[in-house]
């Protein structure tokens, strides 16, 4: 493609940073000075300006739409990392979540002026309660790593509790990094627990591991490779005869609400992604919210504060002295996102129990549909239906001089975001599809016909295209290991050369 002497190309426009368009100066909005005060900062006082950038209000509403305009959403095409990374997020939840008594509301209110929230939060614990099958629920975990902190947490309590600490928590080689790491940050020495060549866990391997120093096993179910755990009943029950608690990572949750109850199949504690399942925003670092159901056994060691209501309303239970419960303690400052809680609660109440239940229904049926239509040029990892992720490994690449990569990056060229890659680690060079219950047939259709045309130019030995893509995006692809070892994470000014 020939260069334009602007550096444009149509409406790709080339975007310098907001620093390099500095005008020293120039601002959108005029504000009076501040009155001369004197400084009490001594040595450490500013010497020299702050450095932000000065613009006009165009300017800076161009730049900042020019740079929306290079990144992908879910609103501008097929997301296949799924519910696990962004699915489709209804613009009814925004509207509610900004009604006037929702959107200004402050944690620190009085109780009587918070009543209506208070409520909310109820009425949504209710619903998660139902859809779980569980007794109890601890809405203040911030996101999924935190609640399966809080999951361990409340399993460390109950066994504390009846002095019986124990040492080890048993986690599946395919599980997510997170589990381990939490394990780990609760005092529990993690063991990993292999699965067979069907994808599950390995139910004789895990009865070898079991033992009185086992606290638990923490397992994903669906599994990180799109896999119910068929044998998850005699697995749990396996734990609960050692003395043991079970905890489930929720990621995948969106396969199975209302359809089958965690609660039904034995499970202590489980986190829940809302901004997973339930279509609440996910992505730059929040607001996320990962709340924790618990079975009767946990019921009594969740985390403080939570909502309970009495003669006088609705009330924040905020200190273990005011409960008959056994609470651990704390696990954030206030009573977790509020903003999610209305989302989540809105998606719930205007979908029912019967429109959950149909979209796990289709997400299942979409990645099957995916499956069906790939499987006889990609190479799947497990035989089988999936549940609502379809999982292929790197083996139809074989001598083609083309990675996984290499492939995602020439569906970027074809207006796609990729899909995941590289994950599961049990599987090698994996690339997850997980479409979701919202595509239509006729973008699955698309998809389907732009991984086929790949796969085909990767077999019939066109590797140059897959080396240099993507071709046609703002910038071309890194060098991902230089830049991870050397990353420049900030702008400076140029050095002007000193003139001879």
């Amino acid at each position: 493609m020939t260069d334009t002497v602007s550096g444009n190309r149509g409406l790709t426009i080339e975007e310098k940073m907001i620093f390099e368009q500095d005008s020293p100066g120039q601002t959108a909005v005029d504000l009076p000075y501040p009155p001369k005060v004197e400084n009490r900062l001594g040595k450490i006082a500013r010497k020299e300006p702050v450095g932000l950038p000065g613009l006009s209000e165009p300017e800076v509403m161009r730049h900042y739409l020019r740079m929306s305009q290079k990144n992908f959403a879910i609103d501008a095409g097929i997301y296949p990392l799924g519910s696990c990374t962004m699915k489709h997020n209804p613009r009814l939840n925004e509207k509610l979540a900004r009604l006037p008594g929702l959107v200004d509301l402050h944690p620190l209110q009085p109780v009587n002026t918070v009543q209506g929230a208070l409520e909310l939060m109820d009425v949504c614990a209710h619903w998660l309660k139902e859809l779980t099958g569980m007794p109890a629920v601890a809405l203040s975990p911030a996101a999924g790593a935190h609640g399966e902190l809080c999951g361990l947490m409340t399993i460390r309590a109950a066994l504390e509790d009846r002095g019986d600490a124990r040492e080890r928590v048993l986690v599946p080689e395919s599980a997510h990094g997170t589990n381990p790491a939490s394990a780990h940050m609760c005092g529990y020495k993690v063991e990993a627990v292999p699965a067979t060549d069907r994808g599950r866990v390995d139910l004789a391997a895990l009865k070898d591991k079991l033992d009185d120093t086992v606290a638990g096993i923490m397992v994903t179910n669906p599994n990180t490779c799109g896999l119910f755990e068929d044998e998850i009943i005699e697995m749990n029950q396996a734990v609960h005869d050692i003395g043991g608690f079970v905890y489930c990572d929720g990621a995948n949750f969106n396969a199975i609400v209302g359809r089958v109850r965690p609660g039904d199949l034995a499970i202590d504690s489980m986190h829940l992604n809302l901004h997973k399942t339930f279509s609440t925003p996910h992505g730059g670092g929040g607001p996320g919210s990962g709340p924790v159901v618990l079975s009767e056994a946990l019921a009594d060691f969740a985390p403080l504060p939570y909502v309970v209501h009495g003669k006088d309303g609705f009330r924040l239970v905020e200190h273990a002295t005011d409960c008959d419960a056994k609470p651990f303690g704390r696990m954030k400052g206030f009573h977790g996102q509020f903003g999610v809680f209305v989302r989540a609660l809105s998606y719930m109440m205007s979908m029912g129990s019967d429109g959950l239940r149909q979209a796990s229904g289709d997400a299942v049926l979409n990645a099957n549909y995916l499956m069906t239509k790939l499987s006889d040029l990609l190479t799947p990892s497990y035989d089988g239906p999936c549940m609502h992720e379809v999982l292929f490994d790197d083996r139809f690449l074989k001598d083609t001089d083309v990675t996984t990569l290499d492939f995602a990056k020439a569906m970027i060229d074809e207006g796609f975001h990729p899909m995941t890659m590289y994950f599961p680690l049990v599987v090698q060079g994996a690339l997850l599809m997980e479409p979701t219950e919202t595509e239509s047939k006729e973008t699955l259709d698309q998809y389907i016909e732009v991984v086929r045309s790949l796969a085909d130019k990767a077999q019939a030995g066109e590797a140059e295209g897959f080396k240099e893509a993507p071709q046609y995006t703002p910038r071309r692809r890194l060098d991902e290991t230089t830049a991870a070892r050397n990353p420049v994470l900030t702008w400076r000014p140029p050095v002007e050369e000193a003139a001879e």
